[in-house]
């Protein structure tokens, strides 16, 4: 066999492997997205938190940006065929702040791949989730809810929680802002431990 031959053969595999990968970690993905915390107190109870971009950010973090993206796009799209309460807008919504996370981080940790720029990653992954989802939330999620429920409930809903919340961008600076911040932080804490030991089993191969 010709060595195009063996390096086409290589590259399928290499294909084929993180297809399988991918679609593996998208899986466990969406099944997180069922696993909700809400933080009574602090912020309206329909504000829960997850640990489904978890897997996106192993992908990411392995595999590049695109293959976390995909993981992020591949759970959604199933999420919205068998659970969506928005029509897909939540979904949207959840892949552009999601995808923020794990672009931000695996695109920093993938220019020197150690400790270090892994916690440095992850601290400036966590600034642009909290950027991208208020800007994703003031124009784009908040305001469909809205329409459906009214804008006046939604913001009596988090008054009920915050007497500061008069108008959409003080539920966005006390809300939606600081949730994201402290997602960010737990999925941060949650990937150090776990990160280094999986990446071995993921990691594609050279």
């Amino acid at each position: 066999m010709s060595k195009t031959g063996v390096l086409k053969n290589q590259n399928s595999g290499v294909s084929t492997n993180k297809l399988v990968k991918v679609s593996l970690l998208s899986a466990i993905s969406f099944i997180l997205m069922f696993v909700e915390m809400p933080i009574p107190g602090l912020f309206p109870e329909f504000l829960k938190i997850d640990i489904s971009d978890i897997p996106a950010l192993i992908a990411g973090l392995s595999m590049g940006p695109l293959a976390g993206v995909a993981v992020e796009v591949i759970k959604n799209f199933l999420h919205g065929i068998v659970a969506t309460t928005t029509g897909g807008v939540g979904e949207i919504a959840n892949i552009i702040v999601g995808s923020s996370f794990v672009i931000g981080a695996s695109l920093i940790y993938n220019r020197k791949r150690n400790i270090k720029t892994l916690i440095l990653s992850l601290v400036g992954a966590t600034l642009l989730m909290v950027v991208v989802g208020s800007v994703v939330n003031y124009f784009f999620l908040l305001p469909f809810y809205g329409q459906l429920m009214g804008i006046d409930a939604i913001i009596g809903i988090g008054k009920a929680v915050n007497p500061r919340v008069n108008n959409l961008l003080d539920f966005v600076l006390w809300f939606i802002g600081p949730f994201n911040l402290v997602k960010g932080i737990m999925l941060s804490i949650l990937i150090l431990p776990l990160y280094k030991k999986m990446e071995v089993l993921i990691r594609p191969a050279n």
